[in-house]
């Protein structure tokens, strides 16, 4: 248990906090700021949430530095991503702010996408997250958050920024699925010519 691992331990322990924050009714206040209000415990939720996104890039970062780099973390890592991600999508469910369908083809993209990874590690081979997949990430996370803070502050100016970005995180999140699975389609094709599988 390093430095790293524990920043991605971290993470995880702050995936219900979010949720809590988000989901639960704390009278602490609200904010309001031209037409749209939104809570005190939203703007806490959100700021969790993008203390736990930022911590995704810093773990490895410290890890490939210090050469640090364990089988625990290549395991906790993308479990850490998952968990925040689907948590904050199901909680923006819950609100009513984001379609349920849009957060089952993200949610069901990234299970796709582990199985893939978990297939490449039986036969040896580490599926590096690619370019589409990082790019996929960010907007993700900035949807999120423009969702969290209910449009806020572009919502002032007519501008449906939240909307935008969420129809954007599902598109490239299909794009990038695709293009896994285009790139190591080998790997699919070994477990379906497998009769044992």
């Amino acid at each position: 248990m390093n430095v790293a691992n524990k920043i991605t331990m971290a993470r995880i322990f702050l995936v219900p906090v979010v949720m809590i924050f988000l989901l639960v009714r704390f009278d602490l206040g609200s904010i309001q700021f031209g037409q749209v209000t939104i809570t005190v415990s939203e703007l806490i939720a959100t700021l969790v949430f993008v203390l736990a996104a930022v911590t995704d890039g810093l773990d490895g970062y410290i890890a490939r530095k210090n050469k640090i780099v364990t089988n625990l973390g290549k395991f906790l890592d993308p479990l850490a991503d998952k968990l925040l991600i689907t948590a904050a999508l199901i909680s923006l469910v819950e609100m009513n702010r984001l379609e349920a369908w849009m957060a089952i083809v993200i949610i069901s993209r990234e299970f796709a996408v582990t199985g893939l990874r978990l297939i490449g590690a039986v036969e040896g081979k580490v599926i590096a997250a690619s370019a589409l997949g990082k790019a996929k990430t960010i907007i993700q996370i900035v949807a999120i958050v423009a969702l969290m803070l209910n449009n806020v502050p572009f919502a002032q100016y007519a501008i449906p920024f939240a909307s935008i970005t969420k129809w954007l995180a599902v598109i490239i999140t299909v794009v990038s699925g695709v293009d896994y699975f285009y790139k190591n389609r080998k790997f699919v094709s070994l477990t379906t010519s497998n009769p044992k599988q």
